[in-house]
């Protein structure tokens, strides 16, 4: 489940993945090198800061001194997320810090040089100027959007077909069939998948983020500049909220972001051709800690971890009262929170501020058919649950969690694979021998020596069926199993 941790960990995995030229020319821009800078974490961070202003090697041996005895582990840690991301190089027993990314994050921490990394403010007065209030209620209706579509309620608008193929992409959706169990008329629509039902369990700016590494990878495709789309979506982390800034010194890659992160929320344009543009509150919080936007924004996402206190589901207070009887009484009239609940209980009855209903057998199989397994309800409900259950040991009844494991064990226990059936074999020896033959091939689904079965894969077919041609058949011309059918 992400945390601040995982979120990190995606980003470094994602510029990991990235040449070295590509970090040079990452590194040309001063808020690009800040927002690396943030991401770091404390002690590597704090190398930097040390090595910023020296313009000559470090020896190795003067940099493991910084670390106190005994904590080698965290020295060479430290070293190697720096060089991963290709801040600093060894060279002769020292270590160089990559002299880019040195000038570029002096300029950004001094305001030195002549560029224009953090954005150009209008210098214009907006005559449909927008305050944060707006910026914050526009930024939640399009991101609810996104949500309710994937919940499959119609409260708002759906997103936009851009949108909507990201989600499929991603796999946070994908195309309804009889398999996916998603019910009558599923078939062609776009219905919620496990990493889906994961991503609603998420807090905002993890969402926000899993959906960006998703379109740099579709940029990518698009034969976009990776380097641009990066510049410009560090540069919004960077941006003042409520203040508008000029479009004139974007790129022609980041003026179609500009569009495409429209439809995120992530920046407001009042038209497609202004000449301006909002950063909303998930763009700022990019790049600034993960608890911003979930305090601020509402019941958008949540994080998943119970123990994480900046959740909204402990700052605000949990809504969900679930009883040993399988009752569950939701105190909360957001539409969205009712959707997800939907997925997997059976709601019974709706009041101004209240929805109760049942967790059965059929609620949670048809949640474990889109994929939902069961400890990802148990985590949500657990996260979720109303401060009355908080001060119980353990949160949920121990009876509805252990029931909730066995439906999912009940449907598991069954899983079909394709293959071919070999049978009414009439002596045991041709049985023992084919079976025997299947065996060594590694291709041998299930058997039952009583009754003289087998099954192989369909990839074992073709040579199992050869086999019993070539020895059995000849050996025993009379007595011919059957082949497999």
């Amino acid at each position: 489940m992400a945390t601040s941790a995982s979120f990190k960990d995606n980003i470094y995995a994602y510029l990991d993945s990235l040449p070295t030229q590509t970090f040079q020319r990452l590194f040309s821009n001063p808020a690009t090198c800040l927002v690396i800078l943030r991401l770091l974490s404390t002690l590597p961070k704090q190398v930097i800061m040390a090595l910023l202003y020296v313009d000559r090697p470090v020896p190795l041996d003067d940099m493991q001194r910084w670390f106190r005895p005994g904590h080698r582990d965290q020295y060479k840690a430290t070293l190697q997320e720096l060089r991963k991301l290709h801040i600093v190089t060894e060279e002769q027993h020292a270590l160089v810090m990559n002299p880019v990314f040195q000038v570029q994050l002096r300029n950004a921490l001094t305001g030195g040089g002549n560029h224009q990394s953090f954005g150009v403010p209008c210098q214009t007065r907006d005559k449909h100027h927008v305050d944060t209030a707006f910026l914050d209620a526009y930024a939640t209706d399009k991101w609810e959007s996104i949500l309710h579509f994937m919940v499959g309620t119609s409260a708002t608008s759906p997103p936009s077909m851009g949108v909507l193929g990201l989600l499929q992409r991603s796999g946070l959706m994908q195309q309804g069939t009889a398999q996916t169990g998603g019910g009558e008329g599923s078939a062609g629509r776009l219905i919620i998948t496990n990493q889906g039902f994961q991503f609603l369990l998420q807090d905002v700016s993890t969402q926000v983020w899993m959906f960006l590494l998703q379109y740099l990878d579709l940029a990518g495709n698009l034969q976009m500049d990776l380097v641009e789309v990066l510049h410009f979506l560090f540069q919004l982390g960077s941006l003042e909220l409520g203040a508008d800034y000029s479009t004139d010194t974007l790129t022609p890659t980041q003026l179609q972001m500009l569009e495409d992160l429209r439809d995120y929320g992530i920046v407001y344009q009042r038209k497609k051709r202004s000449r301006r543009f909002y950063p909303t509150r998930l763009a700022t919080t990019l790049t600034t800690g993960l608890s911003n936007i979930s305090r601020n924004m509402g019941q958008a996402g949540v994080s998943v971890d119970p123990a994480q206190t900046s959740t909204v589901a402990t700052t605000e207070g949990g809504f969900i009262v679930l009883e040993t009887n399988y009752r569950l009484y939701a105190y909360t009239d957001s539409p969205l929170q009712i959707a997800i609940l939907n997925l997997f209980v059976s709601l019974k009855a709706r009041f101004p501020n209240m929805v109760t209903g049942v967790v059965s057998r059929d609620s949670i199989r048809g949640a474990l058919s889109h994929g939902i397994t069961a400890e990802q309800i148990i985590v949500y409900l657990t996260t979720h649950a109303h401060q009355y259950m908080r001060d119980r040991s353990p949160v949920l009844p121990i009876t509805v969690t252990d029931q909730l494991r066995l439906w999912e064990m009940e449907k598991n226990r069954i899983r079909p694979s394709e293959g071919y059936l070999y049978s009414d074999f009439l002596r045991q020896n041709d049985y023992n021998v084919v079976l025997k033959y299947a065996q060594e091939l590694g291709v041998v689904l299930w058997h039952n020596d009583e009754r003289r079965m087998f099954a192989v894969t369909p990839e074992g077919h073709r040579a199992v069926r050869e086999f019993v041609h070539r020895k059995v058949t000849r050996n025993n011309s009379e007595n011919r199993p059957v082949p497999g059918r």
